[in-house]
Order: structure tokens, then C-alpha cells, then sequence
């Protein structure tokens, strides 16, 4: 059971009910750029890492910043590098390579940035005369197939992923970057998540949009599981479709997304105030604008649900609405006497995502970084419950949610709509750690079930500082956290004989600015939260954004 909680959502900004940090080191040098190791080479293992883990850990994130004197703006910029720790018997090797994507090789080729990336927008060639460079301002830039956001997985292959509309697929044991895939050769859409899920018959399911002269749409994209491997070693998209298209409430203003919440039978996608002005989306390479400058936050728009069926595609007539707020991770969702529980990491501000520019990540220590954290918004774990027959007969104003054990609320206020207000999934010792990102479950066995537990990291620096386990149940946390080191997600592994839901380890990269060469990955516990052992590597491994656990590996 749930402890009491306020019904409605604080009146007070998240930003404001943390603490304000002062005196921050410098993570400076966690965003430099690194080689790459392709071979791999021993780890020094200390403590015991259980023998039963047999597989590889992938990572994916920035790891190159410049070319000759060219310098990337945003952290979001920096090429794509992987990351592999394989774990054998206890043993630990580690290798690393950049993706080989066309942006890495052209850019290397001339030696200057000449592909266009989220926040640095590519000069014309100096080479070319004046009017061959004022024209090329007003052609459509290439989208970048810099994937560096999450290992991903249809039909049993890996890829690298970001927000573009390609992909790469990779060898997750040789990190060796293979073919190019555009997701428009196979479906009409534009782009797709780095964030897919994945069902219990091995089926994938992404987000992508699409638009056109008839508006602009959010489609539902849902890859069929392997069938017979091919003989031939090449991407298999062939079986995608469509399965449902979301109209933009704004077709002008469609709204930015990460990922999506995924139930046993429901598929919800969130429109939220981050807006892309697609006006300026157009004109953004003429007016030498990157393209993080077309995302807007809008909190004047409410936040919109919207309810499709995950097996027949049918969408809700009924829209659920919320207030204004900016999501980019969900935890998990499940269904329960006919009511859609919905955990996501929520913040009140969306303007975070333009904020991570390298020039403000490099800030010196103390003042200069404790004014750009405080500035930044704090994202707080929040439970929406949607009720799912609602009808003519559904009365109006009043509470619809009749699961005593939770506190959010959903009252229909017109025939086709539904206001909810959500539930603080948290305490307030939650807040001391900064708030939450990054949250993983055990997702094999209870994605789209009722779960108990889940693994984030806490952001008491701009950059994560602790991990964190929390109880849905009970709220209380679990905490690991140490001054001078910063974790990545965690990424639970179940035991292979696991008969309770947080019987198996925690793995998370530890990264310092203190001192080089002294990254470690760290093993915890997940039911007891404490350090089983670590595995120090001798090389220098910058931040990163995702990773999954490949227990082929």
C-alpha cells in the first residue's frame, strides 16, 4: 500500500522544493573527448562479481567533441561511442569504438564538423566561393545518423539509435558499426525513439511522426518478432507498420518526445508543451539556427493522453488531460480493475533540454556551476491513473478513480475528456538527492505488470551523482552515492534463479572528474543495495546516456 500523499500537484516547482547546491565541482572533464580501445583489455576486479553474470553491459553516448578547430555546441553533439564490459566467471573485459556513422567519416575525411547536429549547425565548405556558400544556406540539411543515444533491438539484431529517422546496426560483441538503416524505406515516418519497447512474444513497438499536406501525425510503429534468420547478415525491418496515427492537437506546434508509456494491452503517447515550431523548423538553416533552437516549452498547452489499444490500433475517443509538464522517461505502467496506472519521471519546466550545451557543462566550480544547476529543472517520479470505461453514463466531476490506495484523481469534464491530476510518487527525502532520471525496472518480468521496485539515478549535480532504489510501495529509497563520483543508469540483471522481482545485481558505469583513467563499473546488490564488487579500467570513459545488458554477450 501506498503511504497518504497529496492528491494535486505541488503548487511549488519542483526546481524550488529541492535544495539549492552550492559550491559544485567542475564535471568539465567528463564531457573532453577520449580514444577508443577496440580490443579488449582486463579489468581489475575487486569484491566478488557473481559468476552467474554471463553476458555483455552496452553503453552508448558522446565521446568526440571537435574536428580540426571545429567545436560542437551541445553535449547531444559529440560522436557516438560505444562502450563494452563483457562479464564472464566473474572476469571482466572492456573495449570501446566510435560508430562509423557517415557523419563520423565525413566529418574525420575534412577534418572540420560538416554535418549538422541537434545544437551545432555545419559551416558551408570555405573552399567554395561566396555565392556557391550563401546558396548552400538554403538547402535541407541531411539528418545526422550520429547515433548515440541507446542500444536498441528488432528481430534479435542490435542497433545504435538517436531521434533521426536512421539507425546503425552494430556487432554487440565487436562494436563493429555495419549497415545504415532509414526507417522511411520501411514505413512512412519521419523518425523513431531511442527508446522502443518490446513485448513478452519478442515484438517491437516505437514512436515515429510523420507530416504532410494532411497535417502532422505521431505514429505507433510495431516491428514483428524473428522469424527464420536470414542467411545473409543484414538488417530485417521487413514485417513494420503503422499500427495507429496520432493527430497533433497543433499541427503548426507538434510536441517534442522521447519515449512512450507501454501496459500489457495499451499504448499511451504524451503530447506535452515542448514544442517544435515547425515555421522555424524550415528556416532554421537559412537563419543559422540550430535545431535545438526550434523547441520551445509552452506551458500555456495542457499535457494530452492519448489511449490507443496496443493489439487492434484503435484509438480512445476519450482525451485525458493533464497540467502542463515535461516528461522524458516513463518507469513502467500496468492495468488494474479496469484503471491504466502510469509512472513516469516528471519535471515543471521542459526548457532543460537546450541547456546542455557544452559551454555551460565546462563551467569552473562553486558559483559559476552552482547558478547553471540551480537554474535547472529537478524531475520527480509522478503516478497518473486513467480510468478506462469511460462513457455517456460517466458522470461529471467526480472522482473516477475508485482504487482506494491511490491518491491521484481523473474526473471527466466533458463527454470526451478526462482531467486527471497525478499522485507525488516520493517522499521528501527524495528531494535532498536532487530528484530522479534515468529509471530502469526489472523489464523482462514485470514491464507492463504491477512491479514494486525501480533503480534511478539521483541529480544532486548536473550530472548524475547517486543511484537510487526506490519502493513504489512504501516510497523509501536506497541510496549510493559518493562525493566525486557519478554514475550512469543503472541496469538491473536478474538472477537466473530469481524468484523475487529485486533478486539480482545493479550495474552502473562510475565515472570522475577527480582524477583520469579511474572509471570503474560498479556491481551492486539490487535487493540489499550495496557494493557486491567493481571493475576498474585503465582508460578514460566520458558520460554517457543509455545502455542494456546483453546476456547473449
Amino acid at each position: 500500500m501506498s503511504k497518504t500523499a497529496e492528491p494535486q500537484t505541488h503548487s511549488v516547482p519542483s526546481r524550488q522544493r529541492c535544495p539549492q547546491a552550492k559550491g559544485l565541482e567542475s564535471i568539465e572533464p567528463l564531457v573532453r573527448s577520449v580514444e577508443e580501445t577496440p580490443d579488449p583489455i582486463p579489468t581489475t576486479v575487486t569484491g566478488t562479481i557473481p559468476s552467474w553474470i554471463n553476458g555483455s553491459f552496452l553503453r552508448n553516448g558522446p565521446g568526440k567533441f571537435e574536428f580540426g578547430k571545429d567545436r560542437y555546441t551541445h553535449w547531444f553533439d559529440g560522436m557516438a561511442m560505444m562502450h563494452r564490459f563483457h562479464i564472464c566467471e566473474g572476469n571482466i573485459t572492456y573495449s570501446s569504438r566510435f560508430l562509423r556513422s557517415d557523419s563520423y567519416i565525413s566529418n574525420s575525411e575534412k577534418n572540420r564538423i560538416v554535418v549538422s547536429e541537434f545544437g551545432t549547425l555545419a559551416m558551408p565548405d570555405p573552399c567554395k566561393n561566396i555565392f556557391a556558400r550563401f546558396f548552400s544556406r538554403f538547402q535541407v540539411p541531411k539528418a545526422t545518423d550520429n547515433a548515440s543515444v541507446n542500444f536498441v533491438k528488432y528481430k534479435g539484431d542490435y542497433y545504435v539509435s538517436t531521434e533521426t529517422n536512421y539507425m546503425r546496426r552494430v556487432d554487440p560483441q565487436s562494436l563493429e558499426t555495419k549497415e545504415k538503416v532509414d526507417w522511411s524505406q520501411y514505413i512512412a515516418v519521419n523518425s523513431a525513439t531511442a527508446h522502443p519497447h518490446y513485448d513478452r512474444e519478442g515484438a517491437t513497438y516505437n514512436m515515429g511522426n510523420s507530416y504532410g499536406k494532411s497535417g502532422f501525425f505521431y505514429n505507433i510503429i510495431r516491428v514483428p518478432p524473428p522469424g527464420e534468420k536470414a542467411t545473409e547478415d543484414s538488417a530485417d525491418l521487413d514485417g513494420a507498420k503503422v499500427i495507429c496515427s496520432i493527430r497533433a492537437a497543433e499541427p503548426r506546434k507538434p510536441s517534442y518526445f522521447h519515449s512512450f508509456v507501454m501496459s500489457e494491452n495499451y499504448i499511451v503517447f504524451i503530447e506535452q508543451p515542448i514544442k517544435l515550431d515547425l515555421l522555424k523548423f524550415m528556416l532554421y538553416r537559412i537563419q543559422g539556427k540550430s535545431f535545438h533552437k526550434v523547441m520551445t516549452w509552452e506551458p500555456q498547452y495542457e499535457t494530452i493522453f492519448h489511449l490507443v489499444d496496443r493489439h487492434t490500433g484503435k484509438q480512445s475517443e476519450v482525451k485525458y488531460r493533464a497540467a502542463p509538464m515535461f516528461t522524458l522517461h516513463q518507469i513502467n505502467a500496468f492495468e488494474e480493475d479496469g484503471f491504466l496506472v502510469m509512472d513516469m519521471c516528471c519535471g515543471d519546466d521542459g526548457e532543460v533540454i537546450g541547456d546542455f550545451t557544452l559551454e555551460n557543462l565546462r563551467r569552473g566550480p562553486g558559483e559559476e556551476m552552482d547558478k547553471f544547476y540551480n537554474s535547472l529543472c529537478r524531475n520527480l517520479p509522478r503516478r497518473y491513473v486513467l480510468p478506462l470505461t469511460v462513457d455517456e453514463q460517466t458522470r461529471l466531476d467526480q472522482n473516477l478513480v475508485t482504487l482506494h490506495k491511490y491518491t491521484a484523481t481523473a474526473k471527466k469534464t466533458n463527454p470526451r475528456e478526462v482531467y486527471m491530476t497525478h499522485e507525488e510518487l516520493h517522499d521528501d527525502e527524495l528531494l535532498q538527492y536532487g530528484g530522479l532520471e534515468f529509471p530502469q525496472i526489472n523489464y523482462n518480468q514485470y514491464n507492463g505488470r504491477p512491479y514494486r521496485y525501480f533503480y534511478s539515478c539521483g541529480f544532486g549535480h548536473v550530472f548524475a551523482d547517486s543511484l537510487l532504489k526506490m519502493d513504489v510501495h512504501t516510497k523509501e529509497l536506497k541510496v549510493w552515492r559518493y562525493p566525486g563520483l557519478y554514475p550512469s543508469e543503472p541496469v538491473f540483471v536478474a538472477s537466473p534463479k530469481a524468484t523475487e522481482e529485486d533478486d539480482g545485481v545493479v550495474l552502473s558505469v562510475i565515472v570522475t572528474p577527480r582524477e583520469e583513467k579511474s572509471t570503474f563499473l560498479l556491481v551492486l546488490d539490487a535487493k540489499t543495495f550495496t557494493e557486491l564488487g567493481r571493475a576498474e579500467v585503465p582508460v578514460t570513459i566520458p558520460f554517457g546516456t543509455h545502455g542494456v545488458f546483453n546476456e547473449m554477450g
